[in-house]
C-alpha cells in the first residue's frame, strides 16, 4: 500500500483545490496547470532506489513538474523526499503496478536482480506498455538480462548508466549513455533532459557498456594523478606547489582537477565513492576477460583501488575514490628523509678516492 498525501511537486506544499485523489494508485494527482504542461512526457514515474543520485534525481523530477512514486529499502530516505511531494510505494511491484516508466538508480548488479526480479519485483507489478529505465552502472549482461525479461512481458527496457557524481546530479548536468530500442529512447528524451544529456548508444547493454568504458578513463585518470603526486613529494616538492603548477597545464582533466581540494587538505570526502570505482573496475575487468581484452593499466589500477578499500572497510569508512591518492602517496613514504635536489645532485657525484682524485681521473691516469 502507499500513502497518498497530496503535495504540489513544484512547491513541497499541502495541494490546494485544484488537486484530487484520481484513480492512479499509489500516485498524488497532478495539479491541472501542471498536468497540461507540454514538457510532462510521463503522468506517473516510478523511481528505484534513493542513494545520492537517486534521491537528487528524484527532486528533479519533481521540481520539473512529475509526479514520481519512489521505494527505497530504507525507508527513511523516501520521506524526506516525501516532504516535498513524492509518494511512498512498498514495493517495487506496487509502484511499477500504477506507473508508465519506473526508473532505477541502485548499487550493483545484485541489487538490481532484487528490486526487478521476484514476486514484489518490479517486473511483477508492470503492466504491458509501461517502460523500465535502469539508470544503474551495472555489467552489460545484468543489462540485457533485464531488457529479455521485460520483452518476454511486453515491458519496454533502456540501459541509461549516467556518467557525473552528486554534483553533476542535483544540477542536472549527468551524461546518460542509452541502450535498447530507439523507438523508446526517443519517447524518454524529454526525461532525460531533466536529468542531463542523453546519447544514444545502441542496443540493449550498450549503455553499460559505454559506462564501462567512460569509468576506465575515470579510474586511470585519478591512478595516474596519485601516481604524479606521489613522486612528486618522494622527490621533495611541496604538495600545494606541485598542484598550483599541475592545474596550469592543460594534461589535468576536469575530474582530476575537481580533486585538488582533497588532495590538498588530504581528506576525502565521498562524491563517488572508492567502493563504487572497485566495483567498477571489477565489472570492467571481469567485461574484457570474458571478450580477451587486455587491460593492464586498469588491473594495476585495480590492485591500488582494493588495497585502499580494505583499508577503508577495516577503518569503517567510507571515502571519494581520489583517496587513492593517499593509498600512493602512503605507499612512497621514505624510511628515512626524502633527499632535497641539492642533496641529490651532491649524491650523484663520484667520491673521491683514498688519494683524493675521482675515481673517473684515476683511471683515466692509469690507463
Amino acid at each position: 500500500m502507499m500513502r497518498n498525501t497530496a503535495h504540489d511537486p513544484r512547491t513541497g506544499r499541502a495541494a490546494d483545490s485544484g488537486w484530487s485523489h484520481g484513480g492512479h494508485g499509489v500516485f498524488v494527482a497532478l495539479r491541472q496547470d501542471v498536468a497540461d504542461s507540454s514538457h510532462v512526457s510521463f503522468s506517473r514515474i516510478g523511481f528505484i532506489g534513493l542513494g545520492g543520485m537517486g534521491s537528487r534525481m528524484v527532486s528533479r523530477l519533481l521540481n520539473a513538474g512529475y509526479r514520481v512514486a519512489v521505494y527505497n529499502r530504507t525507508r527513511r530516505r523516501a520521506e524526506d523526499l516525501e516532504r516535498i511531494g513524492a509518494s511512498i510505494a512498498d514495493s517495487p511491484r506496487a509502484l511499477a503496478a500504477s506507473a508508465e516508466i519506473v526508473l532505477s538508480s541502485v548499487a550493483d548488479g545484485a541489487a538490481l536482480a532484487e528490486v526487478m526480479f521476484g514476486d514484489e519485483g518490479a517486473l511483477a507489478g508492470a503492466r504491458r506498455g509501461s517502460i523500465v529505465v535502469d539508470l544503474s552502472t551495472v555489467h552489460p549482461r545484468d543489462s540485457l538480462r533485464l531488457f529479455e525479461a521485460g520483452l518476454a512481458k511486453g515491458v519496454d527496457v533502456l540501459d541509461a548508466a549516467v556518467s557525473g557524481s552528486l554534483p553533476q546530479a542535483e544540477q542536472g548536468q549527468l551524461v546518460v549513455f542509452v541502450g535498447g530500442e530507439q523507438r523508446v529512447y526517443d519517447r524518454c528524451q524529454p526525461l532525460f533532459e531533466v536529468l542531463g544529456k542523453a546519447v544514444y548508444m545502441g542496443p540493449s547493454g550498450s549503455g553499460s557498456t559505454t559506462k564501462l568504458c567512460a569509468n576506465t578513463l575515470l579510474g586511470l585518470a585519478m591512478q595516474s594523478l596519485a601516481e604524479a603526486i606521489a613522486l612528486g613529494e618522494r622527490a621533495g616538492l611541496p604538495r600545494g606547489r606541485l598542484l598550483e603548477a599541475l592545474a596550469e597545464t592543460s594534461v589535468v582533466s576536469p575530474s582530476q582537477r575537481s580533486k585538488f581540494d582533497n588532495i590538498r587538505r588530504d581528506e576525502y570526502p565521498p562524491t563517488f565513492p572508492l567502493r563504487l570505482m572497485f566495483k567498477d573496475f571489477s565489472l570492467i575487468l571481469d567485461h574484457a576477460l570474458e571478450l580477451a581484452v587486455a587491460m593492464p593499466a586498469t588491473a594495476a589500477a585495480a590492485h591500488v583501488a582494493a588495497a585502499e578499500r580494505a583499508r577503508e572497510a577495516a577503518a569503517h569508512v567510507d571515502d571519494d575514490f581520489s583517496a587513492v591518492v593517499r593509498t600512493m602517496r602512503r605507499s612512497a613514504l621514505p624510511t628515512v628523509a626524502a633527499p632535497g635536489p641539492a642533496r641529490r645532485a651532491a649524491a650523484s657525484r663520484p667520491s673521491p678516492d683514498a688519494g683524493g682524485r675521482s675515481p673517473a681521473s684515476s683511471s683515466c691516469e692509469s690507463a
